[in-house]
């Protein structure tokens, strides 16, 4: 399908990535990972054409037909959804509006009725009979009902627009399909049925994604960019992570035993370089130390934060107790008469597409937002940590270094400690003395876990914390929410993260009513399957 052939791409003079060489194939889909600005978004482009390359080559087999997920979500706010849908197949789309401005002439003269059978077989054979139906069925699937179908694109919120815009990209069945991060914004049954709908796709899929839940579904091939080099391997992302850990491991353990013989000879050569009885086997031993050398790790662009959080105390029995709290904003009542106890040992997930329900309670319950009625009553052993959704009142305005920010939340104002918390979250050197307002998104995400770390507290609440982070900084927060021992509340769209740390599931429906159940949430998501 696409062929790609000694391709290299420069910026200012320094490689991103050169002498790549792949084969994309029919009937695989093709995960793309690498560390931020390693150049993921840049590759799919140069394979879509967007973007050209400094040399090599990228072929694409003749009248293949690609869709390319688009990003911009104004771009189509002239015309009605069906009509942006069907715009993922661009000639079925310029068809259909000729037809209608053919038979929209008072007379049709014979050239006109030659054209319009010309164009009704070319209309039959590319599905425009279908069209409609197919576009529905898609935007039916990604959680947009029929109501909105024919709306223009203006009146949509923005996460609707997403799901749009995705519709567009899935209809009219292309050879070849490429998408930038498909699932942000996506609810859990949109990206469920996206899941299903590529496992089923006959053509060819490239994506870049940081939802390793969506690439252990449907990537059949991971393409890593890393060491200024792209290559494919055969495999989910699981088992990818698992590979490389496994090669750099024994790569460490090759280099120990290297290091370990390197430091023999050397000791021998000191010892016995001088002795003429043994200079012969000196000599020898010499000229093996230079033939042998360490093996150079690969500097990898991949770098991993540590977290970890450790409560000061455990909490006691008495945690947390909320009774019929009930919340209305701007007109509309997110919160209904909402009741549940946490208890020892509970670590639960926020999931529903309410998510204003998920950041109203997260705002109760840290005594940022009052509720209407009802009452939070916290146990006398309980401290907690919160992580806001939206981080902006911690940054803006704000002229601090890094340090400096950090200290305003530390029980130990020296430096060496602070840069300790730092480093954790790959902040190290003079990086440390950047002031925060330049920060980007997911390095203020990472602020804000640094000073989680250091709170101590034996509750943790986190609204949508991997917002912004990338593959590893997402699997190292997984961990350490993994291992602490204390209670958590989180409203995440990784599953995985969701499905490994959590034990009891809240869903809220969009009129404020609380669902609780004491399940992991795979099971809970089967117990919401329709029954045979």
């Amino acid at each position: 399908m696409i062929t790609v052939t000694d391709l290299s791409l420069n910026y200012s003079g320094t490689p991103l990535f050169s002498h790549v060489d792949l084969q994309f194939d029919r009937g695989n889909c093709y995960g793309i990972i690498g560390a931020n600005g390693a150049g993921k978004s840049t590759f799919l482009k140069i394979l879509s054409g967007e973007l050209e390359s400094t040399s090599g080559e990228v072929h694409i087999l003749p009248n293949t037909r690609m869709s390319v997920l688009k990003q911009n979500q104004n771009a189509y706010d002239a015309y009605n959804v069906m009509d942006t849908v069907i715009m993922g197949n661009q000639r079925l789309y310029e068809i259909s509006k000729e037809k209608e401005a053919l038979y929209a002439k008072d007379e049709m003269t014979d050239e006109d009725g030659m054209l319009a059978c010309q164009l009704e077989e070319e209309f039959a054979e590319l599905g425009g009979w279908e069209a409609e139906s197919d576009a529905s069925r898609i935007l039916q699937g990604l959680g947009i009902g029929t109501q909105l179908h024919y709306n223009d694109m203006a009146t949509l919120d923005a996460r609707l627009k997403v799901k749009v815009l995705l519709a567009q990209a899935l209809f009219g069945s292309p050879d070849l399909l490429m998408m930038d991060e498909p699932t942000n914004n996506l609810d859990i049954d949109a990206v469920n049925w996206l899941e299903d709908f590529l496992l089923d796709f006959e053509g060819t899929v490239i994506v870049v994604s940081h939802d390793r839940h969506f690439l252990n579904t449907v990537c059949t091939h991971i393409v890593d960019i890393d060491y200024n080099k792209i290559k494919m391997y055969v495999g989910n992302y699981d088992f990818w992570y698992e590979s490389s850990q496994l090669v750099q491991q024994l790569i460490k353990n090759q280099n120990k035993r290297n290091e370990e013989k390197i430091k023999e000879l050397q000791d021998f050569i000191s010892r016995f370089s001088a002795n003429k009885s043994k200079s012969k086997q000196a000599t020898a031993r010499r000229k093996l130390l230079d033939k042998l050398t360490v093996e150079e790790m690969p500097a990898s662009s991949r770098r991993y934060p540590w977290v970890g959080f450790s409560p000061d105390r455990e909490v006691g029995k008495d945690i947390l107790f909320v009774t019929d709290v009930s919340k209305t904003i701007d007109g509309v009542k997110v919160l209904d008469k909402v009741s549940f106890i946490v208890e020892h040992g509970d670590k639960i997930a926020f999931v529903g597409d309410n998510e204003n329900a998920h950041t109203a309670l997260f705002k109760i319950l840290s005594g940022e937002l009052e509720p209407d009625e009802g009452t939070v009553k916290w146990g006398q052993t309980a401290t907690f940590s919160y992580f806001p959704k939206d981080n902006t009142a911690f940054f803006e305005g704000c002229d601090d270094n890094l340090v400096e920010w950090l200290r305003q939340f530390s029980p130990d104002p020296q430096e060496q400690f602070l840069r300790g918390f730092l480093g954790r979250m790959l902040f190290s050197g003079d990086e440390v003395y950047r002031p925060v307002k330049v920060l980007s998104g997911g390095e203020k995400v990472r602020c804000m876990l640094s000073k989680m770390m250091m709170s101590g507290a034996n509750v943790l609440m986190l609204d949508q914390p991997t917002n912004h982070l990338d593959l590893e900084s997402i699997a190292a927060l997984n961990k350490g929410l993994e291992a602490v021992k204390c209670n958590i509340l989180v409203a995440s769209h990784d599953h995985q993260l969701v499905q490994t740390v959590c034990n009891r599931v809240f869903d809220f429906t969009a009129e404020g009513k609380l669902i609780d159940r004491k399940m992991t949430y795979d099971e809970y998501l089967d117990s919401q399957k329709p029954q045979a």
